[in-house]
């Protein structure tokens, strides 16, 4: 999805902030998905306030991630395949195939989230909900100003679910006071509860999906560096906020005594959280938020995913919206034919984002540090190298405790 840049000045500027703002969007809405909405209500069901320092630490992470990844980009000018492959010969077509794969498996997921929210919103069939989610989906790719609309959606339905979960934050009078203090001080440090936010939040494709579209913006070059390191912290700060508003909206429910079922594959934490604080206008409040969420993350994943297959054949803007409709598709195919996406399913994909991330981020760190021949000869700042190899570090350790969902599900 390319666009030419105008040459006029003041249309330059504008469509830059347009690039940006497009860019910025499509990774939050990426890393805002069902998923990270139901794993909130039920971490906050079961840590309270605490939870909020694994959301800080959440943020930290996708800081120093985002941050590397989209300047590294700006500055090679090339898609995170292509960046492995001229790295590392190969490791471009491994990291492709990752994504793509835990692209397809967690989009038939977004499907299977988008028909949840229709049935709340609506009481449809949660398959002919996910259907019609899809086919909306495929419609955004196949119109005949694609980029535009993509860029829009993405932009008017985050504000919308950052608008209507503040609303609901502020009804559900959560206790802030204790949320601030246990952001810092927290009485329970739970790290598998961090390593499952930052899987769900900037693991698998959800780490390339700004920069990206960045690129396909033409947003690149060491003359964009600065507003590129400008529009990651953006995006970064539009996910914090919806994350801890997410938050305080659930713990204002919980706090006030009311006790959450999370018990069986039907539950539904963030639904109940929601009719808790508004009754039977909640549950379709929370439909309309969690179905936002799951059909941007439908189109997220799909754009993302397909922008790595080029890497195995070059693809003009057409091509790519065609073979991204296919995309959709198939992976609505999939989630028609096993009616609902197994928990088993949803694990070993979960296993596949904790493998994702490091492998990725170590070829950028790799690029950082000893290819500045990739980025147009250069001198990238270190500080931000040495933070990143750090975290690099830590995602590996998460990535190792992953491998044993992964086996025990291809042991099935």
């Amino acid at each position: 999805m390319s666009e030419p840049a105008p040459t006029s000045p003041s249309a330059a500027s504008a469509t830059m902030r347009g690039g940006f703002m497009a860019a910025i969007f499509l990774m939050a809405t990426s890393a805002i998905g069902p998923g990270f909405i139901t794993q909130t209500a039920t971490f906050t069901a079961q840590l309270g306030a605490a939870f909020a320092f694994a959301i800080l630490a959440s943020i930290v992470i996708d800081f120093v991630v985002q941050l590397n990844i989209w300047r590294i980009t700006a500055l090679t000018g090339k898609r995170a395949s292509d960046t492995a492959n001229a790295a590392i010969p190969g490791s471009g077509y491994l990291l492709t195939v990752l994504v793509v794969i835990g692209g397809l498996a967690f989009n038939m997921g977004n499907i299977a989230g988008a028909g949840l929210g229709m049935n709340a919103m609506f009481g449809l069939d949660p398959k002919i909900g996910g259907a019609i989610s899809a086919f909306l989906a495929i419609g955004v790719f196949l119109a005949k100003r694609a980029g535009m609309l993509l860029d829009r959606l993405m932009i008017i339905l985050g504000l919308m679910m950052i608008g209507m979960t503040l609303a609901v934050a502020v009804i559900s009078n959560p206790p802030v006071g204790e949320a601030l203090r246990q952001t810092v001080f927290p009485d329970v440090i739970d790290f598998a509860t961090i390593t499952t936010i930052v899987g769900g939040t900037v693991g698998g494709y959800i780490t390339y999906a700004g920069a990206h579209r960045m690129l396909d913006k033409g947003l690149a070059g060491p003359h964009n560096l600065a507003a590129v390191s400008r529009a990651s912290l953006t995006g970064i700060a539009v996910t914090g906020v919806m994350r801890f508003v997410l938050f305080l909206a659930i713990l204002g429910v919980v706090a006030s005594g009311v006790t959450l079922d999370l018990s069986g594959q039907a539950a539904n934490p963030a639904g109940q959280a929601f009719a808790a604080a508004l009754g039977g206008f909640g549950m379709r409040l929370f439909g309309l938020i969690f179905w936002a969420a799951a059909i941007t993350s439908v189109i997220g994943a799909a754009y993302t995913s397909v922008s790595f297959l080029t890497v195995f054949r070059d693809m003009d803007e057409k091509g790519r919206n065609y073979c991204t409709v296919a995309f959709i598709s198939v992976s609505l195919a999939i989630y028609l034919m096993i009616g609902t996406t197994p928990a088993a399913l949803l694990v070993f994909v979960g296993g596949f984002n904790g493998l994702i991330l490091p492998i990725g981020l170590t070829i950028f760190t790799y690029v950082g540090f000893a290819r500045s021949d990739l980025m147009g000869g250069h001198h990238y700042n270190r500080p931000l190298l040495y933070l990143g190899a750090l975290v690099c570090l830590l995602t590996w350790y998460m990535g190792f405790s992953s491998i044993g969902p992964i086996f025990a599900f291809l042991s099935m």
